[in-house]
């Protein structure tokens, strides 16, 4: 079995016949195949996985998610399409803010800041490699948040 190039399933070069992984409780399919880039959390091998049919890289150890800046809008509008409506969100805790990680790809620092778009979390990003790292939950809190902006509901400027 190969996995099929930007597809969230393996096929069958002798038969044809299409194999798909299961999906997680947080609707991540697993695809194995690791990419030789480590958790910048728990620093274990990230693997390649899919959510709604978008390739990510993911930690099976603390289930963060690598996903690239370009392909972000679409996954979350994807998300929001087959979710549903907004949930109530839980504050961001500001000492987040304080984290240093490390790219997984270039290995250069990430930026921490709050996410500039609704959900109220605490991210991690390297604007070098196109990059943004979601701990568990937060790609969830911004897919059920409301559309409002971030910097519309909290003034984070007191730091």
């Amino acid at each position: 079995m190969r996995l099929k190039p930007d597809e969230d399933s393996y096929k069958c070069d002798y038969c044809h016949s299409v194999y798909l992984p299961e999906t997680g409780d947080d609707g991540v399919r697993v695809l194995g195949d690791a990419p030789g880039q480590v958790c910048p959390v728990c620093n274990i091998p990230l693997v390649n996985a899919a959510i709604a049919k978008i390739r990510i890289l993911y930690c099976t150890g603390c289930r963060g998610m690598l996903i690239s800046m370009r392909v972000l809008e679409a996954l979350i509008d994807e998300l929001r399409a087959v979710q549903g409506g907004a949930a109530p969100q839980p504050s961001a805790d500001s000492s987040d803010l304080r984290r240093k990680i490390d790219c997984p790809q270039c290995r250069h620092r990430m930026d921490t800041h709050f996410y500039a778009g609704p959900g109220n979390v605490v991210v991690d990003s390297c604007e070098d490699c196109c990059l943004i790292w979601f701990d568990r939950g937060e790609l969830m809190h911004i897919v059920h948040a409301s559309d409002m902006r971030a910097s519309e509901s909290c003034d984070y400027s007191a730091g």
